[in-house]
């Protein structure tokens, strides 16, 4: 009975944040955080930012990915489906609607206007997103170093009109991780040894 209840609960908060999300998912991530960290506090800060890092990493939105794991993280297979139909419920409903009228509804200057609205609304979330995952960003000189390398990167590369795929940063920052953590963890191993 207590795991229905909390499939039902996870259904509705995803719900909620699925109807009142405009701008995808990295928009919805501070809503995410606002409800299952700070309101609901199912989950810790530093396991939400690791659910992100996850939910960016694989296939597939970043609102799905991260509400499917978080469903399945509180209440197994159940939590992870009833989350992610929570979530994605409201968009395709509204898209579906807005299909049957599409041409007509484009054309009302009232919704053009409202549109302009939204997305500077939506700048503001996602930056407002970005700006939270830099400030828990674990701060060692190697996550500063792939931080500023990737900000360089980004900004000369858009001023140029390059086209670069973010996998490919997710990519390259993974393998620089990767390369530089076992380098470090062979060298400590080789000094415990030289000190034995």
């Amino acid at each position: 009975m207590n795991k229905l209840k909390t499939v039902l609960k996870l259904f509705f908060t995803m719900l909620k944040i699925g109807l009142f999300t405009f701008g995808g998912g990295y928009a919805m991530v501070v809503l995410l955080e606002h409800e299952l960290v700070e309101k609901k506090k199912w989950i810790e800060k530093d396991e939400f930012y690791d659910i992100l890092a996850i939910s960016e990493s694989t296939p597939g939105p970043i609102a799905i990915n991260s509400a499917t794991f978080i469903g399945y993280r509180l209440a197994g297979f159940w939590g992870s489906l009833f989350a992610t139909l929570g979530v994605c419920i409201p968009s395709v409903t509204i898209i579906f609607v807005i299909s049957l009228f599409f041409d007509a509804f484009l054309s009302l200057s009232l919704v053009a206007n409202a549109f302009k609205g939204i997305q500077v609304c939506i700048a503001y979330l996602i930056f407002s997103a970005g700006v939270k995952m830099i400030k828990k960003l674990n701060k060692n000189v190697l996550s500063i170093i792939l931080l500023s390398a990737t900000l360089i990167c980004f900004i000369t590369l858009s001023l140029f009109a390059v086209k670069f795929s973010s996998i490919f940063y997710i990519l390259i920052g993974a393998g620089v991780s990767i390369i530089v953590c076992s380098i470090l963890h062979y060298s400590k191993k080789i000094d415990k040894g030289g000190n034995e």
